[in-house]
């Protein structure tokens, strides 16, 4: 039986290692180019809890159609200046279980490379759409995993897992 983070981690490699690869295209471009900034990914899943332990069990499974709030402020600060952007979205996640913000190049935050960015992000299940797994489990987290490629400008923020449950649990599946 798997924990949540290490499915994360592990699902968050491979998407990172996805994403490098496809933004990289293999195109390549005559017109000198600009200084590239870098792309900012925050992603996360959610899941139902069948046994109700807070872990992924062999039961559990990916809940597409859930809302999730994410909150982020990432802080970028270089000796003479200082830039700060904050959000906070809904996002409802895929048929995979997965919800994902992309947050396009924004000047002065440079988390690929440069000056150190301060990040704080927050997912919050807001409701589920199941009425086979709907009582929130670990509802907020503030967890994060971090992954960046300097080569491809590009930030993988990763959330850890959210999950609600069923209302009641299965013994014959989950024992006691």
């Amino acid at each position: 039986m798997e924990k949540p983070s290490s499915i994360l981690c592990l699902l968050i490699l491979f998407l990172a290692f996805s994403v490098s690869h496809q933004s990289h295209g293999g195109h390549k471009s005559h017109h000198p180019a600009a200084k590239p900034s870098s792309q900012i990914t925050v992603m996360g899943t959610v899941y139902c809890d069948i046994c109700s332990n807070n872990s992924f069990s062999r039961h559990s499974y990916f809940l597409a159609g859930v809302e999730v709030k994410v909150d982020c402020k990432f802080k970028a600060t270089a000796p003479r200046t200082s830039e700060e952007i904050t959000f906070s979205v809904n996002r409802t996640t895929n048929e995979y279980g997965w919800y994902k913000l992309e947050i396009p190049s924004v000047d002065g935050i440079e988390c690929a490379r440069g000056a150190a960015v301060e990040t704080i992000c927050r997912a919050s299940l807001i409701g589920s759409y199941t009425s086979k797994c709907n009582v929130p489990g670990h509802q907020t987290t503030t967890d994060v995993v971090y992954f960046k490629s300097s080569q491809q400008h590009i930030c993988i923020y990763g959330l850890s897992a959210l999950n609600f449950r069923p209302s009641s649990k299965n013994k014959a599946l989950c024992g006691n």
